[in-house]
């Protein structure tokens, strides 16, 4: 089984911020496959079943705050004996022009605290990523203000997240060489 984990905070004071990117990501494949969301307190997290023709996976939204997803993903990942090699993560980049995509099969964590906790608790950099990009922020910011800002009204959330979703589905369907040959660039 696939699992495809979405990075972001729980709150709604977090709903519309750059760093629940991942979410939102989700969010928008959860509408195409009609994923009715549930809390799974033991997994710490949010998840969902979704559908979509031939293409399935657990959908999952670690309700631990960023900087812990690792625990989550983790305790999800031991009660259904998945590998590293089952999951994929969902992120937010500030190093890269909005709405930009980068999917990777493995790497370092690139400065991303939700990432790193996963690395960390997983124990493996073999892990398969989508990074959205969310622009970075004007030169004087803080970066954690920044992450936790809302987008612009010119930032096209809605293209930016539909356009990730559809690399998700190509990772479903046809495997992350695949979505990196149609999507990074």
């Amino acid at each position: 089984m696939k699992i495809i984990f979405g990075l972001g905070n729980p709150g709604r004071q977090y709903v519309a911020t750059r760093h629940n990117i991942g979410f939102a990501v989700l969010d928008r494949l959860g509408q195409q496959g009609s994923v009715l969301w549930h809390a799974d307190e033991d997994a710490q997290s949010l998840v969902g079943r979704f559908h979509y023709g031939t293409l399935s996976a657990l959908l999952v939204k670690p309700q631990t705050y960023m900087n812990r997803s690792g625990k989550a993903v983790v305790r999800l990942c031991d009660r259904l004996e998945c590998g590293f090699r089952d999951i994929a993560v969902v992120l937010d980049d500030a190093a890269m022009d909005f709405g930009r995509l980068r999917l990777r099969a493995r790497g370092g964590d690139g400065g991303h605290n939700g990432l790193a906790s996963i690395i960390e608790e997983v124990g493996s950099q073999e892990i398969a990523r989508l990074r959205l990009g969310i622009g970075p922020g004007p030169v004087a910011a803080d970066l954690t203000d920044y992450v936790l800002g809302e987008f612009a009204p010119e930032e096209d959330v809605e293209a930016a997240t539909q356009r990730a979703s559809e690399a998700l589905r190509i990772l479903l369907a046809d495997g992350i060489d695949a979505a990196m040959n149609t999507f990074n660039g």
